[in-house]
C-alpha cells in the first residue's frame, strides 16, 4: 500500500536515473552497490546485512537487478523498485554466491566482454570492491571474479544523498514529531530512585504504541538499528555524562545528576535527532556556567549554519568560541553531522570538511562541553538548511529552567 509518508516508486525510479546518467557520463558499463542504506536508497528494499552478500546491480541501459541469497527472495520480490530479483541458494555453500553474481554481471552485459563493455568502456562502478567482509563472510573481491578494477562511485552517491527530497524532510519531520512526544515522556518518568533502563524503557515503549496508533497499519519502520521511537540516556549520567558516546549501563539516577538524553524516531528509515542536557535538583553554579556556555555554542553554531558556506567555517566559527573563553580542555568533537537515512551522514560539520553548505542538506547542531568531575553538557537539534537560511526542525525546550527536574 502506498502511504504520503513513504518514499514513492517514482522517486527511487528518479533517483536510479540520476544514477545512470551519471555512469553514462563517466562511460561505465555498470554499477555493483553491496552497502545497505545505498540499495536502501535506489530500491527501497531494506534488509539486516549478514554473511549472505546482497547487491544492487545496474547497467549502461539502465536494466537493474537486486541480488538476493533464497530466504530473501520473496521479501525483495515484494518491495524493491527493479527491473528483476535474482538469487543464490545459501552462503557457505558448494556454489559460492560470487560465482553467481558473476554470472549476473555477464548476463546484464556490465563485464565478460559484450557490445555494452565495448561501446562505453572497460569498467564498472562500485562502492566496494568485493562485499565486505562482516559475520565471518570470506570470499572474492569484484577485481578477482571480473578480471576487471571497477572504479568507486560512492562519492557521487554520497553527494546524491546529501540533498534530501521534499518526500525525505517530510520523513525527517514525522521523525521529530514523535521523538519530541518520546523525549517529554522521558523527561515526565525520570526520578531519584529509578533506573535509565525503567525510564528509558517505558518512555519508547509507550511513544512507539503511539506513533504506531496514529499512523497505522501503512506504518514502516525500515533502519536496522532500532524499531519504533527510542529515548533514553545510553548511560551518560552523573560524571558518565562527560563521556559523549556513553553505553546504557542501568544507572541509577541521583540528586545533581547531569543528565545527557537522545531521542528519534525511525519512521519508513530516516531519522531525526533530539538531544538535550537535564539536571536532577537545583543545578550548582558549576553546571550553570557549563550550561550557559553550552546554549551559547549551540546558538553560534545555528546562526553560523548558513547556505552557500563550507561546513568548516561553522565550526571554525564554535571553536573561535571555545578558545575565546578558555574552553578547549572541555572540547571532545565536531560541531554536527548531517542525518537522514542514517543517523551519521556527511557532510560534517567540522574543519577537514570543506563541502559547500546547500538547501536540502539536514544537519544535527550539537557542540559539547564535557567535564570529567562534573559531566556533559549538549544539546542537538535537527536543522534544515533552506533557500533563505536555515529552519529548526526540532522543537524541545532548550533552556535550564524547564529542563531541571525536581528532587
Amino acid at each position: 500500500m502506498q502511504t504520503s509518508l513513504a518514499i514513492s516508486n517514482h522517486e527511487h525510479k528518479a533517483r536510479t536515473e540520476k544514477l545512470l546518467h551519471f555512469l553514462r557520463s563517466k562511460r561505465l558499463t555498470g554499477v555493483v552497490l553491496f552497502d545497505r542504506d545505498y540499495i536502501l536508497y535506489y530500491t527501497g528494499f531494506a534488509f539486516i546485512p549478514t554473511e549472505r552478500p546482497i547487491a544492487f546491480v545496474m547497467n549502461a541501459e539502465g536494466e537493474s537487478a537486486l541480488f538476493v541469497p533464497r530466504l530473501e527472495l520473496e521479501h525483495a520480490r515484494a518491495n524493491a523498485v527493479v527491473a528483476r530479483v535474482a538469487h543464490y541458494s545459501e552462503y557457505p555453500d558448494s556454489l559460492h554466491p560470487m560465482g553467481a553474481l558473476r554470472k549476473l554481471l555477464i548476463d546484464m552485459g556490465i563485464t565478460g566482454g559484450t557490445q555494452p563493455m565495448t561501446v562505453l568502456g572497460n569498467t564498472f562502478g562500485c562502492d566496494t570492491d568485493g562485499y565486505p567482509w562482516i559475520f565471518g563472510y570470506r570470499g572474492p573481491s569484484l577485481s578477482e571474479l571480473t578480471g576487471t578494477r571497477p572504479r568507486t562511485i560512492a562519492d557521487f552517491i554520497e553527494d546524491q544523498m546529501m540533498i534530501k527530497s521534499p518526500g525525505e524532510i517530510a520523513l525527517i519531520r514525522e521523525s521529530v514529531k514523535w521523538g519530541n512526544l518520546a523525549h517529554t515522556l522521558l523527561q515526565r518518568y525520570t526520578r531519584v530512585g529509578l533506573t535509565e533502563t525503567e525510564v528509558s524503557q517505558r518512555a519508547s515503549q509507550e511513544a512507539t504504541r503511539a506513533m504506531l496508533d496514529a499512523i497505522g497499519p501503512v506504518y514502516r519502520g525500515l533502519s536496522p538499528y532500532f524499531s519504533g521511537v527510542h529515548t533514553g540516556y545510553r548511560g551518560q549520567i552523573g560524571r558518565n555524562a562527560a563521556i559523549p558516546h556513553a553505553l546504557a549501563n542501568n544507572i541509577t539516577f541521583r540528586p545533581g545528576d547531569v543528565l545527557v538524553t537522545g531521542a528519534s524516531a525511525d519512521v519508513w528509515g530516516y531519522n531525526s535527532e533530539l538531544e538535550r542536557t537535564m539536571i536532577i535538583g537545583p543545578p550548582s553554579d558549576a553546571q550553570k556556567r557549563m550550561f550557559d556556555h553550552m546554549l551559547a555554542l549551540q546558538e553560534l553554531a545555528i546562526q553560523a549554519l548558513q547556505p552557500g558556506i563550507p561546513c568548516a567555517e561553522v565550526d571554525r566559527a564554535v571553536r573561535a568560541y571555545y578558545q575565546k573563553h578558555d574552553l578547549m580542555p572541555y572540547w571532545k568533537h565536531h560541531t554536527g553531522h548531517a542525518i537522514g537515512l542514517r543517523y551519521h551522514e556527511g557532510p560534517f560539520l567540522d574543519l577537514g570538511d570543506t563541502t559547500k553548505i546547500l538547501p536540502g542538506m539536514v544537519f544535527t547542531v550539537e557542540p559539547g562541553l564535557y567535564a570529567p568531575d562534573l559531566g556533559g553538557f549538549r544539546h542537538s537539534d535537527t536543522v534544515l538548511i533552506t533557500e533563505g537560511g536555515t529552519e529548526v526542525l526540532t522543537y524541545y525546550p532548550r533552556d535550564l529552567e524547564s529542563l531541571t527536574l525536581p528532587l
